[in-house]
């Protein structure tokens, strides 16, 4: 297995990231929230979980050990296979998702793209005893300046499968939480929260 990747980010798409490492380029799927804390041409180290399948090899990208620890445990749940995995990482930090476990939130769970009332109820059962405490842990602000966290958080909720027009919405929705410093984690966040609710 592939524990983590360092190198230089050679490229970066709405789902995922490029490192070049040793002259190969190697595909990591990632987060929005991920791949907001990574610029072209700059060195990253990111943990890493490889997902063997018949037909692929998927290499998925972390910002921490705590998130690609989360990514692996939910699919150990019946029915969560990798998609529903990395969704539940973009709509969810590891500390939101254990809460919401801990005190049996189906309505967070279900914001998560694909899954349902029974799924939540599913995680919940099967995980509750296995995922542990909230570590307290908070995230950084990703370093963007005014208007890119905009395009970030739009192609973010694209690349989770809301239709452009839905994420416009949600995008102007959560503006005015932008601040001086956006946190593009967060602000994606509150953009899946908006649009779960419409």
């Amino acid at each position: 297995m592939i524990a983590f990747v360092r190198g230089r980010v050679a490229a970066l798409t709405l789902s995922s990231a490029v490192l070049e490492v040793g002259g190969v380029g190697l595909e990591l799927m990632c987060t929005p929230g991920t791949l907001a804390t990574l610029r072209t041409g700059d060195s990253a180290t990111l943990p890493t979980s490889m997902v063997v399948r018949e037909d692929s090899l998927t290499l998925f990208g972390f910002v921490d050990d705590d998130e690609k620890q989360i990514f692996e445990l939910v699919q150990t749940a019946s029915g969560v296979g990798p998609k529903v995995a990395q969704a539940i990482t973009a709509v969810l930090s590891p500390d939101d998702l254990r809460r919401a476990i801990a005190s049996d939130d189906v309505k967070t769970l279900t914001r998560v793209p694909g899954i349902g009332q029974k799924g939540a109820q599913r995680i919940i059962l099967e995980l509750k005893d296995r995922i542990g405490a909230p570590t307290g842990a908070r995230y950084a602000a990703a370093p963007t300046g005014g208007a890119p966290w905009r395009d970030q958080v739009h192609q973010g909720l694209v690349g989770l499968g809301w239709p452009v027009r839905d994420a416009e919405k949600a995008v102007d929705a959560v503006a005015p939480e932008a601040g001086d410093v956006p946190d593009v984690a967060a602000l994606l966040r509150a953009a899946l929260r908006t649009l779960s609710k419409a």
